[in-house]
Formats: structure tokens, C-alpha cells, sequence
């Protein structure tokens, strides 16, 4: 039974990975475009990192009441939704607004990862399975950075963070499918 978990978990991962992947080099690019300054680019990160260290020990406290299938799922659909608004951006402001969210959801997805890939392995095979599944999601990681970059030049830069809201969104019904 844990392994067809964890097969789940590593479906539902590597579609995550590849959506946020499939952004990510461009969304660089969108975040100085709207601002002025490489100084505002690293502030927008930097509240990326903080908002996320921020929540870390709630999630923390809260982990033990909580499905950790469902920490991934606010994530999906939380991402998701966030996407939709990024090509409206227009002003610096509200790259920082973003990015506060996106760090909250994005410690979410991480420690459910954990959580999680840590309750469906053990033993001697336990450093095997997270390879494996380190193994799948980089791949799909690497994937979407390739794809992203043709997808941008055919179409519009636009297109993929909505292509990418449709696999957030997906992967979390994916996940709230399988964690009932």
C-alpha cells in the first residue's frame, strides 16, 4: 500500500515540479521586467524566503493535526490560482504581494513533501525510494525549463504561467482523489 502512495505522491510531485519549473526562468524575467532595479528583484526573493521561514514552524505545530496530503493540495490549488493573476502584474508592489503568498504556499508543499516522503519510506530501502523520486522530478523539472523556453517563443510568455495553473490545479485533485 505505501508504495502505491508513494507512486502517487511522486505522479502528483513531478507534475508540481514540472509546472513550477515550467515558469521559473521566465517568471525571473517577469519579476525584473515589472521592476526597476536588480535591488527590487532581490527583495522580491527575499520575501519569498522570509514569508516561507515565517510560516515553517506553524506548519510545524499544526503538522500533527493535519493530513499532510492536504498541506500539498493548498498548495496546488493555492499555486494555481495565484498563476492566473500574474500576467496582470503591472507594478512592483504587487510582485512583493505575490511573493509573500507564494512563499506560504510554497512552505507548505515542502514540508508536506517531507512529512510524507518520510511516512512512505523506511528501512534500508528508504535512501532507494527518495532517490527514486528525486530522480522523476527532477526529470520533469528539467523537462518544463526546456519546453518552457519553446513554448515563450511560439506563443507569449503569458501562456505558460496558464498552462501551468491547469497542472497545479490538476495535481491537486490528483492528490485529494488519493488522499480520501
Amino acid at each position: 500500500m505505501e508504495t502505491i502512495k508513494l507512486k502517487w505522491l511522486i505522479i502528483t510531485q513531478s507534475s508540481v515540479f514540472f509546472a513550477s519549473s515550467l515558469i521559473f526562468p521566465f517568471y525571473i524575467l517577469f519579476i525584473k521586467n515589472v521592476g526597476t532595479s536588480y535591488a527590487q528583484f532581490g527583495l522580491a526573493y527575499g520575501i519569498f524566503g522570509l514569508s516561507a521561514a515565517l510560516i515553517h514552524p506553524v506548519i510545524g505545530r499544526l503538522s500533527r493535526r493535519v493530513n499532510h496530503y492536504y498541506l500539498l493540495i493548498i498548495n496546488a490549488w493555492g499555486i494555481a490560482a495565484v498563476l492566473l493573476f500574474f500576467p496582470h502584474i503591472n507594478s512592483v508592489f504587487q510582485v512583493y504581494f505575490i511573493q509573500v503568498i507564494l512563499g506560504l504556499f510554497g512552505a507548505l508543499q515542502k514540508h508536506g513533501e517531507k512529512i510524507l516522503l518520510a511516512e512512505l519510506t523506511d528501512g534500508l530501502e528508504r535512501g532507494m525510494k527518495i532517490g527514486h523520486y528525486h530522480f522523476w522530478t527532477s526529470i520533469f523539472s528539467a523537462f518544463a525549463i526546456i519546453l518552457g523556453g519553446f513554448l515563450s517563443d511560439y506563443f507569449t510568455v503569458y501562456i505558460i504561467f496558464y498552462i501551468s495553473s491547469i497542472i497545479f490545479f490538476i495535481s491537486g485533485l490528483l492528490l485529494a482523489c488519493k488522499s480520501m
